[in-house]
């Protein structure tokens, strides 16, 4: 299972999901993503005792670096009236420098150059939705913080089987994991079965799937579960989930292989997991599906 296969959690490709905004107004498909959600900051203080575990050079200059590739709404995305990268993963991170007593850093970046930036110390972590994996713990670390999936959405009243879709139309973001890996096998099992092909139809934006299911111009859509759950969350009324999360496997920060900066991290998150702060976090922005009670490090399931 992979956000970004290979690449985020279950792209192929750097580039990224832009999450389904879509908001019915008099009968139209609003589908801009001129608003930008009032989502609150949740209030966290510094925790001396876990500060005190920073390695000096980061305590000393006050900040963690940190490497983001955007968009991929809602993990982290750039406030189209600000330009600043918000979200779920950020108000997270803003979370654990809070606990650590110093301020995140962001730094843009390709996706693919993430990792190699960690490697060379030019970044202290990172923070794009990354599947932590096998391969990728081969080079670096994860800090464990969320639990993701491919999850499917119907719209009410229109009930789909992930598992028995054959002859549907289910909307995809083009070239992610759904679209390469899952529906293609689902599509391949109807008709070894002799049963109607899966109608997969590929939008270059996940906003256009998301889009197109509303509107009924499919019978369901397949993306990441935070980024359907984003997508149901705004719109609760047409659309729903369909069938049980899929393929579940852990969201990490990567740091560099031993950093001295893992058990610091690891220890923030905790705290706010203990807190309750992890969770006001993760239901401000409809992942709460996803959260996790411990922190853990390099859980990869495969």
């Amino acid at each position: 299972m992979n956000a970004r296969l290979g690449v985020r959690g279950y792209l192929l490709r750097g580039g990224a999901v832009l999450a389904g905004m879509v908001v019915l107004l008099s009968g139209c498909v609003d589908n801009t993503d001129d608003e930008s959600p009032k989502i609150p900051k949740v209030a966290v203080a510094k925790v001396d005792s876990i500060a005190a575990g920073l390695p000096p050079r980061i305590a000393g200059g006050g900040r963690l670096v940190v490497g983001v590739n955007v968009p991929y709404q809602p993990n982290e995305y750039r406030d189209p009236h600000t330009g600043q990268i918000i979200g779920f993963d950020v108000d997270l991170m803003d979370a654990i420098a809070a606990v650590l007593g110093v301020r995140a850093d962001y730094r843009e970046s390709d996706f693919e150059k993430i990792i190699p930036a960690l490697q060379a110390g030019t970044v202290d972590v990172g923070m794009s939705s990354f599947t932590d994996n096998r391969t990728r713990e081969q080079s670096v670390d994860f800090v464990d913080y969320f639990s993701a999936g491919i999850q499917w959405a119907q719209r009410k009243g229109h009930p789909i089987d992930p598992n028995n879709a054959c002859g549907r139309k289910v909307a995809v973001q083009r070239t992610t994991t759904e679209d390469v890996d899952e529906i293609t096998a689902k599509s391949k099992a109807c008709t070894d079965a002799g049963k109607p092909e899966i109608h997969k139809m590929a939008y270059d934006e996940q906003s256009a799937a998301s889009t197109a299911l509303v509107l009924g111009q499919v019978d369901a859509m397949s993306a990441d579960s935070p980024v359907t759950a984003y997508a149901i969350k705004r719109n609760a009324g047409t659309i729903e989930p369909a069938g049980p999360l899929q393929e579940a496997a852990p969201y990490g920060w990567p740091l560099a292989k031993g950093s001295p900066l893992e058990p610091a991290v690891r220890a923030a998150l905790q705290d706010l997991i203990d807190s309750g702060a992890y969770r006001a976090i993760a239901r401000n922005w409809g992942v709460e599906s996803g959260a996790i009670t411990t922190a853990g490090i390099n859980g990869a399931k495969g």
